[in-house]
């Protein structure tokens, strides 16, 4: 699918393009990576990007990205990143497959994850999701207790805490979605002041297409692209 694949790349390089210009308008330290969301897309349009040089890809249903990441099993670069709600049944398939884990948000299910991760494997990479504006129907810790988690879940071995992640409620201005990407740049601080591994605290995802650079501009080191890159969910 030629026609197809040249415009997914085409897409890429306007996101990598944003990254970019959000960064210098920022300021930013530090690169920020682009994690390419390509739940529900075929393992071709992943490949096709793994072609030209993207590496980390974020997945939330795990049967559609076990049957992915078999068929890309070859490509030894490639890093799979979990995003998706995390039943207990499933933690031992995700601490098998998986490079990230971004939703965790219960010391349960980081304890299942160290237990279950293969000791052939590389610690877990685990972020915290942040119900940061506190949504009933909306998974994630409550920011007051996250930095408690933070520090139990440290402890656990097979696992790296890298920090947080959150999805904000839709904003209607840029000032809206700032301030609720600040205050959780302001957690990330807080909790990285507290932990005895804060080398490893690295990790501020947040951002999707709409909003990638308030997120930015609010210290975030990786953004979540799906809809932007491989165009609407099928």
């Amino acid at each position: 699918m030629p026609h197809e694949s040249e415009k997914i790349i085409d897409n890429w390089h306007n996101v990598l393009h944003r990254i970019d210009q959000a960064c210098q308008t920022a300021d930013c330290d530090t690169p920020v990576k682009l994690l390419a969301v390509s739940k529900t897309k075929p393992a071709w349009m992943v490949k096709a990007l793994y072609d030209k040089g993207q590496r980390d890809f974020g997945e939330n249903y795990l049967q559609d990205a076990l049957e992915k990441i078999e068929a890309l099993g070859t490509l030894d670069e490639i890093h799979w990143h979990f995003i998706g709600q995390i039943q207990s049944n499933k933690t031992a398939t995700i601490a098998q497959y998986f490079d990230w884990v971004h939703s965790v948000d219960r010391f349960k299910i980081a304890r299942r994850l160290s237990e279950q991760r293969p000791e052939r494997l590389s610690a877990l990479n685990l972020c915290l999701q942040i119900n940061i504006d506190n949504e009933p129907q909306k998974g994630g810790v409550a920011p007051e207790d996250a930095a408690k988690l933070a520090r139990e879940i440290e402890t656990l071995p097979n696992l790296r805490l890298r920090g947080l992640m959150a999805i904000p409620k839709p904003a209607n201005s840029e000032e809206q979605q700032l301030a609720s990407f600040k205050s959780l740049e302001d957690l990330f601080q807080q909790i990285k002041s507290q932990l005895k591994k804060a080398e490893d605290f690295d990790t501020l995802s947040m951002g999707m297409s709409g909003d990638l650079e308030s997120a930015i501009a609010a210290g975030s080191t990786m953004v979540r692209v799906g809809s932007d890159i491989f165009g609407a969910r099928t």
